[in-house]
């Protein structure tokens, strides 16, 4: 089997979608297939001086109107086409007779251009365009989702049969595993942060659905209590909105609450093995690759009490509703003196994301995408047929 993936426009400096790609490069070589990633090229993106709106639109243009060309040209030597990313779920028009497979991560971005989410707001070009992947997804001869609650949402949202749809869970994009106590200490302390310094960390872009204001607030309440008072809150994200930094200042958290940005996947995995635990009170996910990532490292879980979170963390974290603050707070500090046993109980559940369980999936995905196509064509020849005799 030749396998053909379609990757990320590198401009766009998606890091994890890029290395998505090429984990599944490698995975599949590994398992004796056949392989050849491709990319949008920058050309009419590479023009200087452009502004933010025009390097949105030429890039669109590199990658809807440019890269086709060079699709069709490799597709025609692969037995399927892997779209490793659904916001180019758009290509599928050029794939009509080809054996396909898209992975779609999430549909947050749709379900909000859609309105199903209160106060938020989607200009009408950001509507239309997740109309168009949603009917990208819809063409494709099968879709792969990376969580079952995402599998309800596209058979929710796109006119597409069960049978089309499968999950298939990711693996880690890094050797995420637990670093020695004297090698995290070194590093973190790179990062400001003292030797025995008690901290509970959150991953996570300062996206709405990351819910930053539920975590300060749950923080906030969590130090309350006499045993977890000396805690610090350790954010790695972009940045903070500016109701974030306001609430932060209101409760004269300044110096119990750090971001940290721009981070390697070495100094995160530091952070993963020295933390007290992650707190991940997001309100919707695709996935939720920090709630792994830790476990992977010993690092004990706290995240909401909703799919896909529940399904991902599994037996090996603890739930809560991440819009009570208190009853959080409650539910940490109860459980924040088993934290041995919860960490054994992460490192038995990231088991089951490893790679080759993801490689196993990705295949079946193919073998169904190719009988769809060959079925199509049947199904083509027989009305073809029929057509000609009548």
């Amino acid at each position: 089997m030749n396998v053909l993936l379609v990757g990320n426009y590198a401009p766009d400096r998606q890091y994890s979608m890029l290395q998505f790609s090429c984990l599944l490069k490698s995975g599949l070589r590994e398992a004796g297939y056949a392989v050849k990633v491709i990319h949008p090229k920058a050309r009419l993106g590479r023009w200087p001086k452009q502004t933010r709106s025009l390097k949105k639109w030429l890039g669109y243009a590199d990658k809807f109107i440019l890269f086709p060309v060079s699709l069709r040209s490799a597709a025609s030597r692969a037995d399927v086409v892997h779209i490793c990313d659904h916001a180019y779920s758009l290509l599928t028009r050029y794939l009509e007779a080809i054996s396909n497979v898209v992975t779609c991560h999430d549909l947050i971005a749709a379900r909000a251009s859609l309105s199903e989410f209160s106060g938020l707001h989607t200009r009408w070009s950001g509507r239309r365009y997740q109309r168009m992947i949603m009917g990208g997804l819809a063409r494709s001869r099968h879709v792969v989702c990376d969580s079952a609650a995402t599998a309800a949402d596209v058979l929710r949202l796109c006119e597409i049969s069960s049978r089309m749809v499968s999950v298939v869970y990711p693996a880690l994009n890094f050797a995420y595993h637990r670093l020695p106590e004297a090698e995290s200490i070194r590093r973190v302390k790179l990062m400001r942060i003292g030797d025995g310094e008690r901290f509970v960390l959150h991953v996570g872009a300062s996206a709405w659905y990351k819910n930053q204001t539920g975590l300060v607030r749950i923080f906030q309440r969590l130090i309350t209590y006499s045993q977890t008072a000396d805690l610090t809150l350790v954010m790695v994200c972009s940045g903070l909105s500016p109701s974030v930094k306001r609430l932060i200042e209101e409760g004269h958290l300044q110096s119990k609450v750090r971001v940290i940005s721009d981070i390697e996947p070495e100094d995160l995995r530091a952070l993963y093995s020295s933390a007290t635990a992650l707190l991940f009170p997001s309100v919707y996910e695709g996935f939720g690759w920090p709630i792994i990532e830790a476990q992977a490292c010993g690092c004990p879980v706290f995240t909401s009490n909703r799919p896909p979170m529940t399904e991902v963390g599994g037996q090996g974290a603890i739930y809560f509703d991440p819009e009570d603050p208190s009853e959080a707070a409650q539910i940490i500090l109860e459980n924040l003196p088993h934290a041995s046993r919860m960490r054994e109980a992460g490192f038995s559940n990231v088991k089951r994301f490893s790679t080759a369980n993801m490689i196993a999936g990705y295949l079946r995905a193919y073998r169904e995408a190719i009988t769809a196509t060959s079925a199509r064509r049947l199904n083509e020849i027989r009305a073809a047929e029929g057509f000609r005799g009548g």
